[in-house]
């Protein structure tokens, strides 16, 4: 379960210091870059309830490391529907939408 209180959502209080509020759709390249970065997220841990991530997931990222992906010429796409405005303080909304995910229809 995604989001800083593992309930689905994106987002946080004063307790949350890396800020998980940006709602990605997650790629294998930014799987790589995070791992690259020290973050493994792929790799399932069981203790902690946490199946690993794989491409096409919806994962609540810090909104620093998807400004430093983004940086880096990596970030994933962005649900913005479900990123908490608070990641306006780091991310301006016109790059946030210029990652806008476009889901498929439905058939």
């Amino acid at each position: 379960m995604t989001g800083w209180f593992r309930d689905g959502h994106c987002r946080t209080d004063p307790s949350d210091h890396g800020r998980h509020t940006v709602c990605c759709v997650i790629t294998d390249l930014f799987l790589r870059y995070s791992l690259s970065q020290g973050n493994d997220l792929s790799t399932p841990r069981p203790a902690y309830g946490f199946a690993g991530l794989k491409a096409g997931d919806h994962w609540c990222v810090c909104a620093a490391r998807w400004l430093e992906a983004h940086d880096d010429g990596v970030a994933p796409p962005v649900r913005l529907e479900a990123t908490e405005a608070s990641s306006l303080e780091l991310i301006p909304l016109e790059l946030l939408q210029s990652f806008a995910h476009s889901p498929s229809p439905q058939a």
